[in-house]
């Protein structure tokens, strides 16, 4: 480690701000967020020999070519750093003011300072499958918002019928680009053999349809195969946060929302759906609220518990079996047969 520089690269759409740290002092140097400035940025990093550990934050598909280019070099440790974490990080060193060349001598100082996480290199499957699966997302929020101004729009006789037969015709040229794009995720998946065999499982879970499974699937492919069931649903931000201090502060328990949000979102209609009619899931539902748990806490650890079964259906390469999800509830059915 004695011989490894340490750097910290600021991402943004033109720029790549890179500040390191090795015997010879700090460096600072700017570099072109294209194909030259990467392949000028590695030869910098590893001119001599040297091995560099180097973190990022994770700034979206700004930094995205950049990360998937540095994996390649062998001289490189490459830690793609929480952007909250990096945040709290900074707070800690008192630092007031916010630059490129601030924020990238703070990664420096994360990386340097921090437990270093070492990026996993997804295959380009994975990463195109995750890309089409955001967009889906995205569209799925456009046409919802196009459908509510369809319906009011509807309602009133005073508006231009042009402005509704716009709304129809963009709401159209949406939900056509959508079942594309399904198309496109769904032989991604296909491609892929353990791809398919986890769909598969999905699938076979009441409330998880197609859209739903491509999802979850997406952002779930995208972890470490070394991670355990409470870093998966660490990942999706649905672990508790307790907030007390002494006697006097003792706040409500709530998910720390301190991960995926995209995945929170792929579980929410699963969730909403098996609380319904999935027996097992709905009795877990209904035991939480007996114990005085409000609709959304039980909705919440409904969606938790469900993360749980797919770790577990993804381990042992089963399909859904609701017993081992609440066996309390095959429990009381059998009484109430036998009585």
């Amino acid at each position: 480690m004695d011989k490894t520089e340490v750097c910290g690269i600021e991402v943004s759409a033109r720029e790549l701000v890179v500040a390191c740290a090795g015997q010879r002092g700090e460096r600072l140097r700017s570099f072109a967020n294209t194909a030259a400035g990467h392949r000028l940025l590695r030869h910098t990093l590893t001119r001599g020999g040297k091995r560099v550990r180097v973190c990022m934050e994770a700034t979206g598909l700004y930094g995205l070519d950049l990360a998937l280019f540095l994996s390649e070099e062998p001289l490189v440790e490459l830690m793609v750093a929480n952007p909250r974490a990096v945040r709290h990080f900074a707070q800690a060193m008192m630092q007031r003011s916010k630059n490129d060349r601030i924020d990238a001598r703070v990664l420096r100082e994360f990386a340097a300072r921090m437990p270093f996480t070492p990026w996993t290199r997804p295959s380009m499957n994975t990463l195109a499958l995750w890309t089409i699966a955001r967009r889906l997302e995205a569209l799925t929020v456009l046409c919802t918002a196009e459908k509510n101004r369809l319906h009011a729009t509807s309602l009133s006789q005073n508006l231009p019928l042009v402005v509704r037969q716009d709304i129809a015709r963009s709401l159209r040229f949406h939900q056509r680009a959508m079942r594309q794009l399904r198309q496109q995720a769904l032989r991604c998946i296909a491609a892929d053999a353990q791809l398919a065999r986890r769909f598969e499982l999905l699938i076979s879970i009441p409330g998880v349809a197609e859209n739903s499974a491509i999802q979850t699937l997406a952002e779930i492919n995208l972890l470490p195969p070394d991670r355990d069931v409470r870093q998966w649903v660490a990942y999706a931000g649905l672990d508790p946060r307790e907030y007390t201090s002494g006697t006097s502060v003792h706040k409500h328990t709530r998910i720390s929302k301190v991960g995926n949000r995209h995945l929170r979102h792929a579980l929410y209609m699963p969730a909403l759906v098996a609380s319904r009619f999935q027996p097992h899931l709905r009795g877990f539902y209904q035991h939480l609220l007996e114990r005085g748990k409000s609709k959304r806490q039980a909705l919440t650890a409904v969606a938790r518990k469900l993360l749980h079964a797919i770790y577990g259906m993804f381990r042992s390469n089963q399909r859904f079996d609701g017993v081992r999800i609440y066996p309390a509830c095959a429990s009381i059915a059998a009484a109430q047969k036998t009585s």
